[in-house]
């Protein structure tokens, strides 16, 4: 059976010819719901891959993320892309130094790296602002995409920079560009489930669009968990749990047998 889900070459064949779409997601849940609903490409933790996860998401292009800080050594960066791309990755994000990325890409893994705001570093860009408002840090974002070319990567994430400046660097590289908030000038638009879906208590960016409401779901099933639970211990305490339905039987003369044989005990 042919392999459905699309290559690193047919990713760049589309580059400039329409948009994908792409979601970051933490469950097996999610991820189904995205195969469902056509999302293009996903971004999920390494620990989300195994078999059954490929069976219920069989055409995503899913990048499994190298998170920043949790490996140092080459040799550690290595491990952990085989691993993620002999359980179903399609190609890793990696944010670590560009030997790491000429040093993955050196052995053949598809990389995607990051630039503008990118999270693990923002200390040196003044924190969780906006990178490219003005022309030292927009060539900064420049440059930081041509490094990645020149390191072999063959894909970036863009966050959180001035759509003007995104579209005309997109325009100008050959890396497959995925906004985060960066604009629709890109090759893909990137976004979190958690915000899609309203699930997300804590800051909600800019650029994130809510189409649910699921944390009024949530809250309002905890109601339901504490309700129940209540009635239980009001019914243990009763007398009301548990009815003759919730116990097994025994025949009486079984039962007489069994009392006058412990009473001889």
């Amino acid at each position: 059976m042919r392999d459905q889900r699309p290559t690193v070459t047919d990713l760049l064949a589309i580059k400039g010819k329409r948009q994908l779409s792409m979601l970051r997601v933490e469950s097996l849940e999610e991820a189904e719901a995205a195969q469902r609903a056509g999302i293009d490409m996903l971004s999920v933790p390494p620990g989300l891959l195994d078999p059954a996860f490929r069976e219920a998401v069989p055409t995503c292009f899913v990048f499994p993320g190298l998170e920043y800080g949790e490996y140092v050594s080459e040799e550690e960066y290595l491990r952990a892309a085989f691993k993620a791309l002999k359980s179903g990755g399609d190609a890793v994000w990696c944010a670590a130094s560009l030997q790491i990325i000429r040093r993955l890409r050196d052995e053949g893994v598809p990389v995607c790296g990051h630039v503008g705001l990118i999270p693990a570093r923002r200390t040196w860009t003044g924190g969780f602002k906006a990178v490219g408002k003005t022309l030292e840090t927009a060539l900064l974002v420049w440059q930081q995409t041509k490094a990645l070319e020149e390191a072999g990567a063959f894909s970036a994430e863009i966050e959180v920079v001035p759509s003007d400046v995104a579209s005309a660097i997109s325009r100008r590289t050959s890396l497959f560009m995925i906004s985060m908030g960066s604009g629709a000038g890109c090759d893909a638009q990137y976004l979190f489930a958690s915000d899609v879906l309203g699930t997300n208590r804590g800051h909600v960016p800019r650029h994130s669009k809510i189409y649910r409401n699921f944390a009024a779901e949530y809250d309002r099933l905890q109601q339901e968990r504490v309700a129940a639970f209540s009635e239980l211990v009001r019914d243990i305490k009763s007398g009301a749990y548990p009815e003759a339905r919730h116990q097994v039987g025994i025949r009486r003369a079984e039962l007489d047998q069994f009392l006058r044989a412990i009473e001889k005990e």
